[in-house]
């Protein structure tokens, strides 16, 4: 900018002097009068021209300043991200330094050197006055602390160094999205629907940043390597890093209540040390690319699909959105490599996290490969496996899952406190689901938005655009069918937490919510179980593998293992169809909703509200057939070549991404997971055949892993001929009856468990269905009696009237009385629930949303009375929390009794979120649009 000022006035100066050169010429020479008059003209003229074009230069200036500063604004940014590369060459540099110092060792003579050279008198006189060199012993001490203190400055230096890599990947990732404002691209939706929500991100930013640290100390000389993975720096590392927090074991908190009721993140479900089953995993790579094998073993036309002729598109349906109960493997927080900052979206190289799907060199299309993002690693595993002890296979890289394992309804309550608190609405006094403010379903509720807008409508405006469905798992809107079985499940627990409230009148609204979100979890585990898993799995298999409950057992490891949520459990994408059949009362096509493939649905919440609700979609995936996985007919083009097809901003393929994430997880190939499970080895292709009946296909797999020993487990597995009565082989069987077994049996809160319910109610639990629940939740009047049996309209369906039922009374509770304990008054802004712990009648307190309790949580009854005083409840002040702030940047936070507010500046007002500040022309746009949906409702 000064350089341009500069310039201008030495232009103008220059000017001013030819000017004034001029006058002065014209000055010399006398003239006649007439040549004045003129000369005065055309003088006159001149001045004009002159300020004519002195106001065109001065508007030039203007506009010149003008972009000048749009450059000055561009250069501060840029000189923001170098400051950040700086600042990363700085720790480089530093860590740099401090290898180099280890380099030049430390010298175990130091003593001779600094007496080299000295004559032996003088040798002599030294050691007679006592300079000594130093013992060996003391000697090696002193060098040992010195170079313990080096490798210690060196490796906070390389954590340092790492932190700032992985933070400025995400931090570009971040400002990438933000850049776009639009999803332009089907991995962007795919990486969308596998964020991590924020305590799962912070596990997974830790977990990088010691991957990297690690990394790098591994390039380190030998020497060095071994003696930086002392235990002691280990720590430092694991506590610089963030890892150490999550690698401790969880605080369980010792109350009744944490008996009574599920902890929403699962933690501290078992009390017992865990039996580790062997599900560890060694890194396999083969020469073969993902996408060879998609197209020649895996991948078939839409029209060329069989439907099957036994089980419904509800089967299919379950199988997906149970898997999202149970596991969630996020990907990277960044979506930019972490060293160099490549785009995992363009490049087609491997650099953490890239790890992109190479394409045939015969491929049509201007792209080598398909981005992929490597998933998180767990904290304390493979490289970081050292914090165990070594670094060999026995401790390998392990991922982690952000969900709890456990059959619990996750998917309606999420995983974690945070997105508890989204999903539930605070001001309701039954103990009820938030639900959606802007849509009605025929008078009945959708699943609230989230902030994640979702794939447009054509032709909407940005600002009109339907965003995601907000769910306890992030999932929900992947195609419409997952929807629906969601907003099911949030309108089955809004009715047991209503009546639940009515029944019993005493209960505070935390009661009803747990007692509600206990019962939904109960059906979830019903369904699976005693429904779901043994079409899956057969009858021989499941009594093999599964068989009857006999109790919960404390030493059964639940944790959802690699290879079921990598493969076994993927085996369902095989049995989705490509199309979308939506159905009218009397469950025939809809003449005014016509059939859809896949790829029109993929992320498009609008079709459920805008185009008939969720009754023509619970219709058709109860009247029309599942997909049947056909050997040579695995996977339809709609997951092969459309996946979140967006225009022509390119697709995914589901197949390519299976087997590459099984890749990344570094699973085993087929034949050592048939071993794990006592079958037998299959090495050539005669003994193939005694699992994949289908010749052609066993010929193909051969022509293309050239050895048995080279399937991945997922083709393999999936290639295999179904058992009797079952939809998978004898591999996949194994794995994810062995998976049930373990869900089932490790859980404390399994429907079946003695201390869960009570017998009335365990009865009244039997009873009930899928059948019953959507007969509950939708204007379907007529359903099967297995929602996951294909059946025909009328025959097979049955009244709602005919579909049994819980009868709720079970449910209902009697105070216990007690004449040394009379209930005390309630507390201001809370409430208690009673329970019994240890035969003793306890009441435990809780405060009101937006409000902490201060005292004793739990009161027991004795011989004397109460054992303690009741506590307080204490306003929170959200405002002070600058970790999770409650506005957005764009609003200040004033902080209200019991709650907050979000309060913007003129001229700007707060937007549907009421968090963030918006202008008033969006906001007025958006009322506009708002009374016209409820103009349109009203109507209706």
């Amino acid at each position: 900018m000064l350089h341009s000022i500069c310039y201008a006035s030495y232009a103008s100066v220059k000017m001013l002097s030819l000017i004034l050169a001029l006058a002065a010429m014209n000055q010399l020479e006398p003239q006649p009068r007439s040549a004045v008059t003129h000369k005065k003209k055309k003088k006159s003229r001149r001045r004009k021209r002159r300020r004519r074009k002195k106001k065109r230069e001065e508007e030039e200036e203007e506009e010149e300043e003008e972009e000048e500063e749009e450059e000055e604004e561009e250069e501060e940014e840029e000189e923001e991200e170098e400051e950040e590369e700086e600042e990363v060459c700085r720790v480089q540099l530093r860590a740099e330094q401090g290898r180099s110092m280890d380099g030049q060792g430390w010298q175990a003579e130091k003593y001779k050197e600094e007496t080299r050279g000295r004559s032996k008198p003088e040798k002599e006189e030294r050691k007679a006055s006592g300079d000594q060199p130093p013992s060996y012993t003391q000697q090696a001490m002193e060098e040992e602390v010195k170079k313990g203190k080096m490798m210690r400055s060196r490796v906070i230096g390389v954590v340092e160094a790492s932190q700032l890599m992985v933070d400025n990947a995400v931090y570009n990732t971040i400002k990438r999205n933000l850049k776009k404002r639009e999803v332009l691209s089907p991995a962007q939706l795919l990486s969308l629907s596998k964020l991590p929500e924020s305590t799962s991100g912070a596990v997974s930013r830790a977990a990088e940043i010691m991957e990297t640290s690690i990394q790098t100390l591994k390039q380190e000389p030998s020497q060095f390597f071994t003696d930086a993975l002392s235990a002691d720096l280990l720590g430092t590392i694991a506590n610089l890093s963030g890892c150490l927090p999550f690698m401790l074991p969880p605080r369980c908190p010792d109350t009744c209540l944490a008996n009574k009721y599920r902890p929403i993140t699962g933690a501290c479900n078992n009390r017992l040390p865990q039996k580790l089953e062997p599900w560890g995993v060694r890194p396999i790579w083969v020469a073969l690319k993902v996408r060879e094998v998609t197209r020649h073993l895996i991948q078939v036309s839409n029209e060329a699909v069989t439907e099957d002729d036994q089980y419904s598109d509800f089967l299919t349906a379950w199988g997906q959105y149970i898997d999202h109960d149970i596991a969630l493997t996020p990907q990277s927080t960044s979506t930019a490599a972490f060293w160099g900052g490549a785009d995992c979206q363009l490049t087609c190289e491997n650099q953490n996290p890239c790890f992109p799907i190479q394409l045939p060199s015969n491929s049509s299309g201007t792209t080598a490969c398909l981005p992929f993002y490597r998933s998180s690693a767990a904290c304390g595993t493979g490289d970081q496996g050292a914090l165990f002890g070594n670094l060999s296979a026995a401790n390998p890289r392990q991922q982690m899952n952000c969900l709890t394992s456990f059959l619990d309804a996750s998917t309606v309550y999420g995983s974690s406190p945070g997105t508890e608190k989204q999903l539930r609405n605070w001001s309701s006094s039954a103990g009820l689901l938030r639900v959606n403010t802007r849509h009605r379903d025929s008078g009945r509720t959708y699943l609230p938005f989230a902030s994640v807008a979702c794939a447009p409508e054509p032709g909407a405006p940005r600002t009109t655009r339907t965003p995601c469905f907000l769910a306890g798992d992030g999932r929900a809107s992947e195609v419409p069918a997952l929807a629906a079985v969601h907003t099911l499940w949030l309108r089955e627990h809004n009715r047991l937490a209503a009546t639940f409230k009515a029944i019993n009148a005493h209960w505070i609204a935390e009661t009803s919510y747990q007692e509600a979100r206990k019962v939904v979890g109960a059906l979830h585990q019903i369904i699976t179980m005693r429904d779901y898993i043994p079409k899956i799995l057969g009858p021989d298999a499941f009594r093999q593998y599964v068989g009857p409950y006999e109790g919960y057992d404390p030493t059964v490891n639940p944790t959802v293992s690699n290879v079921f949520s990598t493969a076994a459990f993927r085996f369902g994408h095989a049995a989705v169809h490509p199309l979308v059949r939506r159905l009218d009362t009397d469950f025939q096509d809809h003449s005014d909703l016509p059939r859809l493939q896949l790829h029109d649905v993929f992320f498009r919440p609008w079709r459920l509200i805008q185009e008939g609700g969720l009754d023509p979609i619970v219709r058709g995936l109860l009247a029309r057939s599942a997909k049947l996985q056909v050997q040579e007919q695995l996977m339809n083009e709609e997951l092969t070549e459309k996946l979140f097809v967006l225009s022509n901003a390119g697709t995914l393929d589901l197949a390519s991404l299976n087997l590459q994430r099984g890749r990344d997880h570094g699973l085993p190939g087929y034949n050592e997971w048939r071993e794990f499970c006592g079958l037998s080895r299959l090495e050539t292709p005669a003994e193939l055949s005694r699992a994949i009946t289908n010749q052609t296909v066993i010929n193909k797999i051969m022509e293309l892993y050239k050895h048995a020993d080279n399937i991945d487990v997922w083709m393999g597995g999936l290639a295999e001929t179904f058992l009797p009565g079952a939809r998978t082989g004898p591999l996949f069987a194994c794995i994810i009856g062995k998976q049930m077994k373990a869900l089932r049996d490790g859980d404390r809160f399994w429907w079946e468990n003695s201390h869960v319910f009570t017998d009335a109610q365990r009865q009244e639990l039997e009873k009930h269905s899928l059948s019953r629940v959507i007969c509950d939740n939708t204007g379907l009047t007529r359903v099967p009696v297995d929602a996951f049996r294909t059946g025909k309209f009328p025959q097979d369906f049955e009244s709602c009237e005919d579909i049994p039922s819980m009868n709720l009374e079970a449910w209902r509770e009697m105070l216990p009385q007690d004449d040394k304990c009379i209930f005390p008054d309630k507390v201001d802004n809370g409430n208690f629930v009673h329970c019994e712990e240890s035969g003793k009648l306890v009441l435990v307190y809780s405060c009101l949303h937006g409000y902490k309790l201060q005292g004793q949580e739990q009161v027991t009854c004795t011989q004397n009375g109460w054992d303690s005083e009741p506590p307080v409840c204490k306003d929170v002040n959200e405002c002070a929390d600058l970790t999770h702030p409650p506005c957005h940047p764009s609003a200040k936070c004033k902080n209200t009794k019991g709650s907050f507010q979000c309060v913007c500046t003129d001229p700007y007002v707060l937007g549907e979120d009421e968090k963030t500040c918006i202008g008033q022309l969006r906001s007025l746009h958006l009322q506009q649009t708002w009374q016209a949906i409820k103009k349109n409702m009203s109507s209706e």
